[in-house]
C-alpha cells in the first residue's frame, strides 16, 4: 500500500484525466494488478482456498481496513466491489461450466462485473418489491425491467451480470425471484444513463441505469435454481456487508491522519489550529470512535467463522450502522479543519466523504439494519407462551 498504491494513485488519475474519456481505464492500473498478483496480494477476500487465499473473515479484516485507505487500491488485489459479491456467489452456487466461464476471468481480473439488484420503480430495501421479470420461453429466460445503481457496468471491462428478476409471481414472496446470469454484450441490454454520487460519476467503473428489453439467455444461466433469488441475495450480501464496514474503517484512518498533520501546520489567529477551539475533541472522538466500530465489526467477524453468517445477522446489521456513521463523522471533522481545501478533490476527503454516504444505502439502508437488530434483540425477551 505504502510503496504501491498510494503513491500510484496520483498517476491514475493523471492518467485518467489525460485519456479524454473518462471510461478509459489508467494503464497504471494493470501495472499494479499486475505487481500485487506476483506478491501473492491477490483474492484475499475469498476463504475458499481453492480459489483464494484461505482467510477467514477475522484475518481478512485487517487487510480490507488499510484497502479501505484508497479509492483505487481494492481493484488493485482483486477485492474490489462488486466483483468480490459476484464472484462468492459464482463459488457458492455457480455451476462447473458458469465457474469456467465467469468465475475464472474474475478471479484473474481480466473482466469485471455488476448486479442488477436495485430498482428506479419501488423500495428495493426490500428484496421482495422487485418487479423485473424472468419468463420461461422453451430452453431460454426473456428477461424485462429496468435497474439502476449497477456498479461496474459503465466499466468497458464489464462482462457479466447477475439479474435478479421475477420467475414466479405467484409463488410466496420469498421465492417469487431468481438471480440469472446475463452476460453485457446480450441484445437488448442498454445502459439508459451513468449516475452520479454527490456530482462524482465515479469513473471509470461507475454506476448505472440499465434497460432490459425481451433479453433472451439460456436458462442453464439460472444461479442455484428457480425460486432461490432471495436465498443468493441474503447470502451475498452478509460478507458484502462487513467487507465495506472494514474499508470504511480505513477510509475514516486515512481521514484522522489527514486532520492531524493539518491542524499541527495550519496556523490562525496566531498559533496552530490543533491548539484551538475543539480540535481535540474531535481528534479523541475521532480516535474512540473508529476503535469502537473497528471492535464492533472484528466481533462480528469472528461471529461470522465461528457460527455462520446466518448467526451473525445482528452482528452484521449493527455494524453497517455504526461503520458508515463513523466514517462521515470523522471525514467531516477532518474537512472542516481544511476549510474550502476540505470541499476540493485536493485532499481526497470530499471523495472520502461521498462514499461514506452512499454506504448508509447501500447494501440495506440503515433503518433496516436497525429494524434487524431490534426484532432479534426483543426475540431473545419473549414472554412465555
Amino acid at each position: 500500500m505504502h510503496e504501491v498504491a498510494i503513491p500510484g494513485e496520483r498517476r491514475f488519475w493523471e492518467q485518467h484525466a489525460a485519456s479524454g474519456d473518462r471510461w478509459t481505464i489508467p494503464p497504471v492500473m494493470d501495472e499494479m494488478k499486475a505487481q500485487a498478483r506476483a506478491a501473492g496480494l491477490w483474492n484475499l477476500f475469498l476463504p475458499d482456498s481453492e480459489y483464494g487465499a484461505g482467510l477467514t473473515n477475522r484475518e481478512y479484516a485487517p487487510l480490507c481496513e488499510i484497502m479501505g485507505r484508497s479509492y483505487i487500491a481494492p481493484e488493485i488485489f482483486n477485492c474490489n466491489a462488486p466483483d468480490t459479491g459476484n464472484m462468492e456467489v459464482l463459488v457458492r452456487y455457480g455451476t462447473a461450466e458458469q465457474k469456467q466461464r465467469w468465475l475464472e476471468p474474475l478471479l484473474r481480473g481480466e473482466i469485471r462485473s455488476g448486479f442488477a439488484m436495485t430498482e428506479p420503480g419501488v423500495a428495493s430495501s426490500d428484496a421482495t418489491n422487485i418487479e423485473a421479470r424472468i419468463e420461461r420461453d422453451g430452453d431460454d429466460y426473456v428477461i424485462n425491467g429496468r435497474k439502476w445503481w449497477t456498479t461496474g457496468a459503465p466499466d468497458p471491462r464489464c462482462k457479466i451480470l447477475i439479474f435478479m428478476g421475477q420467475t414466479d409471481p405467484s409463488a410466496p414472496r420469498h421465492l417469487a425471484q431468481s438471480m440469472v446470469l446475463v452476460p453485457m454484450d446480450t441484445p437488448g441490454v442498454s445502459i439508459e444513463r451513468t449516475l452520479t454520487v454527490f456530482g462524482y460519476d465515479e469513473a471509470p467503473q461507475g454506476h448505472a441505469e440499465l434497460r432490459f428489453v425481451n433479453v433472451r439467455v439460456p436458462r442453464t444461466n439460472v444461479l442455484l435454481g428457480e425460486g432461490r433469488g432471495f436465498e443468493i441475495a441474503q447470502g451475498r450480501l452478509g460478507p458484502g456487508r462487513i467487507h465495506h464496514c472494514m474499508r470504511l474503517i480505513g477510509s475514516a484512518e486515512r481521514a484522522l491522519e489527514l486532520l492531524c498533520e493539518r491542524v499541527q501546520t495550519r496556523v490562525a489567529f496566531g498559533k496552530p489550529l490543533a491548539e484551538q477551539g475543539v480540535i481535540g475533541e474531535w481528534i479523541a472522538d475521532s480516535r474512540i470512535e473508529i476503535d469502537q466500530a473497528r471492535l464492533l465489526t472484528l466481533h462480528a467477524a469472528e461471529t461470522m467463522d465461528r457460527d455462520g453468517n446466518k448467526a451473525a445477522r445482528a452482528q452484521i446489521a449493527m455494524i453497517k450502522v455504526v461503520a458508515p456513521g463513523m466514517a462521515l463523522r470523522v471525514i467531516d471533522r477532518a474537512i472542516q479543519a481544511y476549510g474550502g481545501a476540505g470541499l476540493s478533490a485536493e485532499p481526497g476527503l470530499a471523495h472520502l466523504w461521498a462514499n461514506a454516504r452512499t454506504l448508509r444505502l447501500a447494501d440495506g439502508p440503515d433503518e433496516v439494519h436497525r429494524a434487524t437488530v431490534a426484532k432479534l434483540e426483543l426475540r431473545k425477551h419473549q414472554a412465555p407462551g
